[in-house]
């Protein structure tokens, strides 16, 4: 092989790695974009049984919880969708990941079914409302069509509850008599099959999917007008613009309602407002689009980004307030998964946030 073929083939290898589900840096690959199928196929089981818990918040479920519990002593579980606070106790839901390198056969899934009785005879919990199998490569033709067929699934698996089949090794003539007894009056329209083409199109709606699949973020919706009123929310940093305007405009302006009383600041305050409120649209809309901890993480950069100009010598607080608006404009925040969907005033938005944490500081308070 060639130098200039190895380095091709290094180029293919790294590109169709996996972009970790909790990265927020957008990273350029040489070549075309990996598919998201592509990627699945090439993820680990740890990798894959993270996606599912990923899916599993999309659904159109009132889920309590959602655990990932796979590995040893899982009990058939890799995650669990609990409807109630009761969790195993009362209705919940089961998934089963298996990323194997061929599709699913019955063999594979009858070891996974038979888990989940003997668990619920043991009391580890109740037997599942559901339990769906998700595959990269699916299922067998053969499994396919006893999932798609559910008392020709349960004949089949009763088939082979007799002593000395391979499947119930370990098991005694009671426990298997006692699965057969739980079978027989089971529906096994609970055991379904997950296509991957679908659980892509409902994982598409969680906040991990651009993340993870390197995908665009979704539109982001207009931000909201200031209310008149101030809310609570806004009571810090509301309080640090007053004593802005009050340092400039000593006598005259005492309140936020007297803000009125001089037209440039009345008009500075409603930008600030709205720049807060933006920022707080970014901070919603983040919590639908991105990772856990992807808006925190721009918060922090934007901080250290502006801290040192806030704690520089200012004549007084306006220029202080100003000089740090016009600064966080200039903010090299390009590594962000965000920053394709924020505009300057969000940034600015953010620095009043960190004001209402008292992170930031306009005019000195000692």
């Amino acid at each position: 092989m060639t130098t200039g073929e190895q380095q091709v083939d290094r180029r293919i290898a790294v590109s169709a790695m996996p972009t970790p589900a909790d990265s927020t840096l957008s990273v350029a690959l040489d070549g075309p974009p990996v598919p998201p199928m592509a990627r699945i196929m090439s993820y680990s089981p740890d990798d894959w049984e993270e996606f599912i818990r990923e899916w599993a918040t999309a659904l159109n479920e009132d889920y309590f919880q959602i655990k990932r519990l796979g590995g040893a002593g899982d009990k058939g579980a890799d995650i669990a969708a609990f409807k109630t606070h009761e969790q195993f106790e009362g209705p919940w839901d089961c998934f089963q990941a298996k990323h194997y390198d061929k599709p699913l056969s019955f063999g594979d899934a009858a070891k996974e079914i038979l888990k989940v009785f003997v668990s619920t005879l043991e009391g580890a919990y109740t037997l599942p409302r559901s339990y769906q199998f998700l595959a990269p490569r699916g299922l067998s033709t053969q499994l396919n069509m006893l999932v798609s067929k559910p008392t020709a699934l349960r004949a089949k698996f009763l088939d082979r509850l007799v002593d000395g089949d391979a499947l119930v090794k370990g098991l005694d003539e009671d426990a298997i008599e006692a699965v057969r007894t739980l079978v027989t009056g089971t529906a096994f329209s609970m055991f379904r099959s997950v296509e991957v083409q679908e659980a892509l199109t409902t994982h598409s709606q969680t906040r991990w999917h651009a993340s993870r699949f390197g995908t665009s973020l979704p539109e982001r919706a207009s931000s909201e007008s200031p209310p008149e009123d101030y809310s609570p929310d806004e009571t810090r940093y509301l309080q640090q613009l007053l004593a802005v305007y009050a340092e400039r405009h000593p006598g005259t302006i005492t309140t936020l309602e007297s803000v009125t009383a001089v037209p440039k600041m009345a008009k500075n305050l409603q930008r600030q407002r709205v720049r807060f409120f933006k920022a707080e649209s970014l901070k919603a809309y983040s919590a639908g689009a991105v990772p856990p901890g992807t808006f925190e993480k721009l918060q922090e950069d934007i901080h250290a980004g502006v801290v040192d100009v806030a704690d520089a010598d200012h004549p007084n607080g306006f220029a202080k307030l100003n000089q740090v608006m016009t600064h966080v404009g200039s903010l090299d925040l390009s590594r962000h998964k965000l920053i394709n969907v924020t505009e300057i005033e969000d940034r600015q938005g953010v620095c009043h946030q960190l004001a209402n944490d008292d992170r930031l500081t306009w005019v000195d308070e000692s």
